[in-house]
């Protein structure tokens, strides 16, 4: 299972979108996907228009528990291979500025319950899912961090102008400081949206951030495209939106898929081999 934080300190850079991108591309790609909606203002639970659940993630955070987690989440509309775990406006309850390790684990041990199999799911009678996406919402308390400990990468979405450049330098902070609590934890790359070729202050932003995280500034940028907002409107993936903006965006989104997978695979590659004995 792939379990990905999509985070920025800064608001309106797209993180819902990127999340939404790569829920679609899961989709296509015929993952089992768990969008899990960290963020008070419930945006991915909006989009993803879930069947209404008996409890949301406030009160799986308060009690973390595999029944209350499969209470708590719901089919989307687009279909059985996307759940939510459903957002709350409650869950700013849970965004303590200075949580302690008690606090900061609630996320990772209710993510903990999540089938790893089949024979475990039919038990939980939750879904063992092939991807996880959270959420984050744009504010480093308790909800972040507690994000942070709970996956193995993260992806920071930027837009490039100069407050957001200011914003994905703090939530690479961010990152690094919170390996002390998770020593797997890394920074799967920084992703700029909504980028404009023909902006010179676009440009110039995206070659300061190349200057400043290298290798870490994913090659694929996501253009400003209208399509966007339509297939939002829509209610459905960009995937299914047919206009060469969105098809553009898609095999961006899936590029963005693969590494996710790649990184995770590899992971896993490196752990077998420092367990295996030399001969």
């Amino acid at each position: 299972m792939h379990v990905t934080a999509v985070l920025s300190l800064k608001g309106g850079v797209g993180k819902t979108t990127v999340v939404l991108g790569l829920a679609g591309a899961a989709l296509r790609a015929g993952l089992r996907t768990l969008v899990v909606d960290l963020d008070p203002q419930g945006n991915a639970t909006t989009a993803l228009e879930p069947q209404p659940t008996e409890t949301t993630i406030a009160q799986a955070m308060e009690r973390p528990s595999a029944a209350l987690l499969a209470s708590s989440i719901g089919m989307s509309a687009w279909g059985e291979d996307v759940d939510v775990l459903v957002g709350s406006e409650d869950v700013e309850r849970h965004n303590h500025p200075d949580p302690n390790s008690q606090r900061l684990g609630r996320l990772a041990r209710l993510l903990a319950a999540l089938p790893r199999d089949g024979a475990d799911a039919t038990e939980t009678g939750v879904a063992a899912y092939d991807l996880v996406l959270i959420d984050c919402p744009p504010s480093l308390g308790q909800l972040t961090r507690s994000a942070l400990v709970a996956v193995d990468r993260a992806v920071l979405v930027t837009e490039p102008t100069i407050f957001a450049v200011s914003g994905v330098q703090r939530a690479f902070e961010a990152v690094q400081a919170e390996r002390d609590n998770n020593p797997d934890l890394q920074p799967l790359g920084v992703l700029v949206n909504k980028y404009r070729s023909r902006s010179s202050e676009h440009e110039f932003r995206v070659a300061e951030l190349r200057e400043l995280f290298g290798p870490l500034v994913l090659s694929g940028v996501l253009p400003d495209r209208s399509a966007v907002q339509q297939a939002q409107g829509a209610g459905v993936p960009i995937q299914r939106w047919d206009t060469p903006g969105a098809r553009e965006i898609s095999n961006q989104f899936d590029g963005l898929l693969g590494r996710i997978v790649r990184s995770r695979s590899g992971r896993s590659h490196r752990a077998r081999a420092r367990r295996t004995p030399d001969a």
